[in-house]
Order: structure tokens, then sequence, then C-alpha cells
């Protein structure tokens, strides 16, 4: 089955990933594949932790880097694979099977690498973060995931996107005191305070913080609003969901005082009003003055730019392994109606990371 396919034919690959669906929680056909596909790679070893592959190749150099790309995607919502001479479309050829074709083309031929290398496709990256597959990875064989230089194959255009965004989001309660809708003078309508607390939020705007000369967008969201209990009652109750998207200058803890100060002449105790965090993944520094990162940007020769966005270089960085995003396709179009990749940027970014790799003993290790 997979046997049959070309590796080194980055377009028809990039298809049948596609053509491969792979929900979050749903990755186990397409890890059977790239299990199968690599498992003719005599020079990797492969470990399979659930629906995780890790192929690596360890040739006894100083230096590792990891390349990683998640499995799953979001719901397929009818983008079925369609290949055409220079580009293939469908759910997850941006986000990020593209990616994955990539990587799978490098292990192909890790063994012409003068470095030790290791090779992570892992599952459930779309979901909450408790979830992830690098989290069972870790669990089961953390060695897998230790290296000097860790690149994930998001969809960035083929440029080096540095560091992440952190998320945080809350659940704002508001109490109230219920009463008859016909006479609201009795109580507090919990959901009317609502207003003071959105239109905060709505001129939040766009703040660009700088970090290392890169700047990160932070923007404040109500994504979810729930209050009320009955047509005639003025509601005692009301919640709205933020998505607060932070900037590497800031971790978890200081992204809530944040919140918790820029709400505080809302919140009023006495009501019962609170902030809760009902989930939050780290931002990543950028790294930019790594050597191994360093090398990775004069490659492209494409300025560096600010990752928009929350991905797994958060993970890597928390373990104090330097990380980049670097991979083909638009990140506009990812989870979007249409996504579509080219054969061009396949192949461009499959250039520049053999280039990398191919380079004896890449200064990759100096964080």
């Amino acid at each position: 089955m997979s046997r049959s396919v070309d590796v080194n034919n980055l377009t028809e690959l990039t298809y049948r990933l596609v053509s491969i669906p792979s929900v979050s929680h749903a990755e186990k056909e397409i890890a059977d594949f790239v299990e199968d596909l690599l498992g003719t790679y005599p020079y990797l070893r492969l470990r399979r932790i659930g629906n995780n592959i890790a192929a690596t190749a360890e040739r006894g150099f100083e230096r590792k880097v990891i390349l990683a790309g998640h499995l799953d995607t979001v719901p397929v919502a009818g983008l079925e694979a369609s290949l055409a001479p220079d580009a293939v479309s469908g759910r997850g050829s941006v986000d990020m099977k593209g990616g994955l074709a990539v990587l799978i083309r490098l292990a192909a031929n890790a063994e012409s690498f003068p470095l030790n290398t290791a090779f992570i496709f892992y599952a459930k990256e779309e979901v909450k973060r408790l979830d992830s597959g690098l989290l069972e990875i870790e669990q089961a064989a953390p060695e897998l995931l230790t290296g000097n230089l860790a690149v994930l194959a998001e969809p960035t255009n083929t440029h080096v996107e540095l560091g992440c965004q952190g998320v945080m989001r809350v659940v704002v309660r508001l109490g109230g005191k219920s009463a008859h809708s016909a006479r609201p003078w009795a109580g507090v309508n919990a959901i009317h305070r609502l207003g003071v607390l959105l239109e905060r939020v709505n001129s939040f705007g766009r703040r660009e913080i700088g970090v290392d000369g890169l700047l990160y967008a932070e923007s404040l969201q109500a994504v979810k609003i729930e209050g009320g209990t009955g047509k005639n009652v003025v509601p005692d109750q009301a919640a709205v969901t933020l998505s607060y998207r932070f900037s590497p200058a800031s971790d978890t803890e200081s992204a809530y005082a944040f919140l918790c100060k820029t709400f505080e002449d809302v919140i009023d105790p006495e009501l019962g009003d609170e902030i809760t965090v009902e989930e939050a993944a780290p931002s990543a520094l950028p790294h930019l003055f790594q050597d191994g990162v360093q090398k990775l940007i004069a490659l492209t020769g494409k300025e560096p730019v600010a990752k928009l966005g929350w991905t797994d270089v958060a993970f890597f960085s928390e373990r104090g392994i330097a990380s980049v995003n670097f991979g083909p396709g638009d990140a506009e179009m990812a989870h979007g109606p249409r996504e579509v990749i080219g054969t061009e940027q396949l192949e461009n970014c499959y250039a520049v990371l053999r280039q990398f790799l191919s380079v004896p003993d890449p200064a990759c290790g100096q964080n």
C-alpha cells in the first residue's frame, strides 16, 4: 500500500496524506501509513506510541535536530483531496500534511545527514493541549524528544516564524439578583452587566508587543456567552468566555494577572463575580539569536517573522530546546473553506531543510 508511494514526489505524497481522513482522535489510519512507509528504511529506528510515530537516525554525532509535525486535522467539512499537476487541495493540505510530506522525504534521506535526527509525527494537536500526542511520547519515552533544536513544520509560507503567542481562555461570571421582568428595578440584571465588560473587550483592539525586535500582536475576544433562566425572569447570572492571545513577553501567570487588572472595576465579589481559567497554553520566546536558528534563517533568504498563533514550539521551549516554525503553505488558508498547497512551496521547503541538515555538524546547539 504505502510502499508504492514515491517519497521524492512531494505533490503525490501530500495528496496521499490528504486522502487519509485524520480528524483529531482518529489518526490510526494515517499513523499506520507513515509507519508502513518509513519502516522500509533500515537506518531509521521506529517507535510507535499510540498513534504517534518517532523515526530516529542516531548516528553517533554530537548534535541532534528534532523535526516534528502533527498528523491530525480539524473536521473535514466536505473538503475532499484533489490533485493537480502543481498543487494539492483538501482538508489538511496546508495544516499540515504538506509539511508532513516534507518530513517524510527528509526522514527517507536521513542516512546522509551528518547529525542525529528525530522525526516526530504526533496526534491530537488540534484539540486540548492535555490530549497532545507529544505528551504521550514524553510519558512513554522522553528521550525521543531531546535535542539541540526543534523545527515544527507548521505552514509559514517558508518563512522562519519565531516563538509563538500564549493562549488563555477564562470564564468571567457576573452575578445579579433575580426578579420578575415586569419589575426589573427589584433585581440586578447580570446580562446587562456584561455590557461594560464587552465594551472593554471591544476596545482592546490590537496590541503589538516587541520581543527581540519582532512584533507579536496581542488580541482579546469574547468567544461564548451564557445567561438567563427564563423569559420573564431578570437573570441573576451571566458568563462570557474570553480568549486572550498574549506575546512571549508574558507567561501564563502574568497574562492572568493582566486580565484581572483589566476587569478589576467590573468585578463585584459581593454579587458572586469571578474570573476562572478554563485553559492556558504558554507562549514561547523567539530564540532569534540561537546559532541554528540564525543558520536556518540565512538559508531561507527571507526575514524572520513573529508567529501569530500558538504552536508546539511552546512545548519544546518549555523543555529548554530552541524551536522554530518552518513549513510550506499559507497559514491564512488553514482550517478555512479552501486549503491548497503548491508544489513549488513543498520543494522549496524541502530544499532549505535538506541543506540545513546536510552541513557537517551544523551549529544548532547553543541557546
